[in-house]
């Protein structure tokens, strides 16, 4: 029996009376994928991020069979809707020669892993030029991303590119770019985007207003559609709009302020989205910062 129809039969799949996003967060797996989920459920969260390797390493670990049972029955008894995995840091589907072929490989055993654990979505970011030009480095990365497609055809995770901030010659630095790559694949259903607020505003998206945030939406779903919306990343920035920076800060302490955070999570439009904190984990930490987005959404 595939993972979703065991999930949805033990009950623990949605039901109609969820609130509109899942609100969750980063968390560790030391100790054991399934102690995340243990993590998890202690701070009441419905959905939440996490590795499932070391993110400075190219070689994955292998899951075994315990790793794989003990973590879907920890999510049984969790309070967990929906996980996301982040790909590994060095991945890099733009680079040139060695990079890119180990960042098809290291994407490809992503997706494996996320398969196995019947996690349906693992957030990649774009890439990098590194110093050539960017037009080149984004057809890299379209052919890069149409191989691992083809290689994982038979393991339906979706690919969710996240928003950049910029620095480093970075790639997807705007819902349109992503947008062009998404195009160019054909609009393929394993395809869709992470929007990271703290990047957006780095790139110089103004988000601290009502009108500000209806015109990032509207970019959206002009460019990749609201339903490619596979997650947002929620924190504030210390650096300034447009400044390229993705210093990430505790919400409403940073450049951006309270707003379009507390619009993400009450937006009927992502509805059941995971809305994943990836705020610093001192100071008012994930408990603070999950209180908050609770009263902004409606408990």
């Amino acid at each position: 029996m595939e993972f979703a129809e065991w999930y949805t039969r033990e009950g623990c799949g949605l039901s109609a009376d969820e609130p509109m996003s899942l609100i969750g967060t980063h968390l560790s797996v030391s100790g054991g994928l399934h102690r995340a989920v243990e993590r998890a459920s202690l701070l009441e969260v419905e959905a939440m991020q996490i590795f499932t390797g070391n993110p400075l390493q190219w070689r994955g670990r292998s899951l075994s069979l315990a790793d794989v049972d003990s973590f879907r029955r920890a999510l049984l008894n969790s309070s967990v809707k929906s996980v996301v995995v982040h790909s590994s840091y060095l991945i890099n589907l733009a680079g040139e020669d060695g990079v890119r072929r180990k960042s098809i490989d290291a994407m490809t055993g992503e997706i494996e892993r996320c398969y196995q654990l019947g996690v349906d979505s693992v957030v990649l970011h774009p890439g990098s030029s590194t110093g050539r030009d960017r037009g080149e480095a984004i057809g890299q990365l379209i052919l890069s991303l149409g191989e691992v497609l083809a290689r994982t055809e038979k393991n339906p995770v979706r690919i969710l590119l996240e928003t950049m901030a910029g620095a480093g010659g970075t790639l997807g630095v705007s819902i349109e770019e992503l947008g062009y790559v998404i195009d160019a694949l054909g609009w393929n259903d394993c395809l869709g985007i992470c929007a990271d607020i703290c990047h957006l505003f780095g790139a110089g998206v103004d988000v601290r207003s009502d009108g500000g945030y209806e015109r990032l939406v509207a970019s959206i779903e002009k460019h990749v559609g609201i339903s490619r919306v596979g997650c947002f990343h929620l924190s504030d920035n210390k650096g300034p709009r447009g400044s390229n920076v993705d210093r990430h800060e505790h919400l409403g302490q940073g450049e951006i302020g309270i707003i379009p955070f507390g619009m993400v999570v009450s937006d009927e439009r992502f509805e059941k989205t995971p809305c994943i904190l990836e705020t610093p984990k001192d100071g008012i930490g994930d408990e603070g910062n999950i209180a908050l987005l609770k009263k902004m959404r409606g408990a």
